[in-house]
């Protein structure tokens, strides 16, 4: 994969680490026991919600977006009803759109690990206009290498998104200014 034209790294000098033996059984993940999990405890923190789902913003990031969808209550992919991955389904494509119609952004890349946190969390990142290198599957890792993206750019895009979503798919943006970060 360094070979290819979008990789943050020259494949000159680098090394696979090796492959440790499998620990089993393996450990939980953080919020297996909802009455722990802190995503559940966020429930109310966001910059949209519906009655099930909601959308925060991740700052400090070096894409110009990144957003993240959570079911209010704790569900993992697995344990979502079938009318509620329904809703997923419709809710990230209309959320896909609202990104990728902000002006300076070309594609909105979507991830769901299902590792580190055993509540469903879906990532949305906005690929820059013109910034084809960071495409594929390398746009996670760019996002963390890039220095900063301007705070005040993103807090603009994420609150077009959040209004192009309640026009679109209903629910609520959060009261005026209140998700963003102190």
């Amino acid at each position: 994969m360094t070979g290819w034209d979008i990789s943050p790294f020259e494949p000159d000098g680098l090394r696979v680490a090796p492959l440790r033996p499998p620990v089993l059984p393996e450990p939980a993940r953080h919020g297996e026991d909802a009455a722990d999990c802190n995503i559940c405890r966020a429930r109310d923190e966001g910059l949209w919600f519906s009655d099930r789902w909601r959308l925060a913003r991740i700052t400090g990031v070096g894409v110009p977006l990144v957003l993240v969808l959570y079911p209010r209550d704790h569900y993992d992919m697995a344990d979502l009803t079938d009318e509620m991955a329904a809703e997923l389904g419709v809710l990230t494509t209309h959320i896909v759109r609202h990104v990728q119609a902000l002006p300076h952004i070309s594609r909105a890349h979507l991830y769901r690990i299902g590792d580190g946190a055993a509540h469903l969390h879906i990532w949305f990142f906005a690929r820059p206009q013109g910034q084809t290198q960071l495409h594929g599957s390398w746009l996670p890792v760019w996002d963390d290498l890039l220095p900063e993206y301007p705070a005040d750019i993103a807090d603009a895009d994420a609150t077009a998104v959040a209004d192009a979503l309640v026009a679109s798919y209903g629910g609520r943006r959060s009261a005026a200014d209140s998700w963003r970060p102190s």
